[in-house]
């Protein structure tokens, strides 16, 4: 008999909590503490993770100079791309507002943790880190990034020396990747208590809301993939019809996964079958999974405001652009981990005093919006691919 996805086992937790909650209020109530487990589970991934894959992350682009002008125009790309995602789920959020009428409220700590750091000087000492084991221990990710770049480059500079920590730190990221599927196995549990927890307290009202989040990254994603991405296709001179039946079955496959990772070797091989030299595709498609999650970054954009809104926390506009500058750096070197982007919400909303009950909350419809994301995640990267390929001056058969 053929296994159940993690997917669909989601989906029916999903509902059997709606329908613990709705029919059983009061026992859908205490099932939270599920939730609870999980997204505690999901915190003690993102220090260990994120140092990981950093640091091995931007050891191994010590290799991009050795590139030249291809590596350059790659990451200038993703960059240029991702701040557009990012920007574009900020301003369908503030736009829709599908967070607002929620009473998810957040604790008197962490109000106090947002009101703490509004001043310049404030938010600019508490992004270095004093102590790097300190900012691991209270999930403080702006300051463990921060630390990692340092380090990474540091790695980098002494050259074989830092071989040993290197190799330590790949395989730690390979470690937690693994430690991470362990969690997830627990996620339909998570996801069922979160949504029995949240129906039981506030009935099906609260439904409509995550409808309305569902319905505005799906709005925003094709707004993305068709003015920009379009765009760019455009200005490039990619053929779109060609383009489009190479990458459907590795988009198709991240769609039904949630995983980017199940879909690059058949992204590599469609993309040069495409006509992209292999040079190009063995470099920018794997520095894409790391750089250029484009649909991850405009859900995180998009997921972090509306907890804000959820939980009645006004974010300025100062406020929104430092979030925005966290998550695109956070967001860089997790990839290929079903959830990933769930580790790094966890961590943004704990850095900027929102409650981490918000992600709670996002669970229950967050294996829809994960294949959503993932499957824009290995549209961009293959798209990323032919760009540098028009950019080196390949051209790229029509028919």
């Amino acid at each position: 008999m053929k296994r159940i996805s993690l997917t669909t086992w989601i989906f029916v937790g999903m509902v059997a909590g709606i329908a613990s909650g709705y029919f059983f209020p009061s026992a859908g109530s205490q099932l939270g503490v599920l939730a609870m487990v999980f997204l505690r589970l999901i915190k003690s991934i993102i220090a260990p993770l994120i140092f990981a894959t950093l640091v091995s992350g931007i050891a191994a682009s010590g290799s991009i100079k050795t590139m030249g002008r291809i590596g350059a125009k790659a990451i200038v790309y993703f960059e240029l791309v991702t701040t557009v995602a990012l920007f574009v789920g900020l301003g369908a959020v503030n736009l829709v507002q599908p967070g607002a009428g929620m009473s998810l409220k957040p604790s008197a700590g962490t109000v106090a943790a947002a009101r703490a750091d509004t001043s310049l000087t404030g938010i600019l000492e508490h992004t270095f880190p004093a102590s790097v084991i300190d900012a691991m221990a209270r999930g403080e990710v702006l300051q463990i990034v921060v630390f990692c770049f340092l380090f990474g480059a540091a790695c980098v500079a002494i050259g074989d020396k830092a071989k040993p920590v290197i190799n330590f730190c790949e395989s730690l990221a390979e470690v937690m990747f693994k430690y991470t599927g362990y969690v997830m196995y627990l996620a339909p549990l998570g996801v069922g208590g979160a949504m029995a927890q949240t129906v039981g307290a506030k009935g099906l009202g609260v439904l409509l809301n995550l409808g309305q989040l569902v319905l505005t990254m799906l709005g925003a994603l094709i707004i993305f993939i068709v003015v920009v991405l379009g765009s760019v296709m455009l200005i490039a001179k990619i053929p779109i019809g060609r383009f489009y039946n190479f990458v459907k079955e590795p988009f198709l496959i991240a769609f039904a996964t949630a995983s980017s990772e199940s879909a690059l070797p058949l992204a590599l091989e469609r993309m040069e079958e495409f006509g992209v030299p292999k040079h190009i595709v063995a470099f920018v498609l794997p520095t894409g999974y790391s750089f250029n999650l484009i649909g991850s970054t405009l859900y995180l954009s998009l997921a972090s405001v509306f907890v804000a809104q959820a939980s009645g926390v006004h974010l300025s506009l100062a406020t929104q652009l430092l979030m925005m500058l966290t998550l695109m750096l956070t967001s860089k070197g997790v990839a290929g981990v079903p959830r990933a982007a769930l580790v790094i919400l966890s961590g943004t909303l704990v850095t900027f005093g929102l409650p981490l009950e918000g992600a709670a909350v996002l669970l229950g419809v967050d294996a829809i919006l994960d294949m959503m994301r993932t499957s824009v995640n290995v549209l961009g990267n293959c798209q990323a691919s032919a760009v540098v390929a028009r950019w080196e001056g390949v051209e790229l058969r029509r028919d």
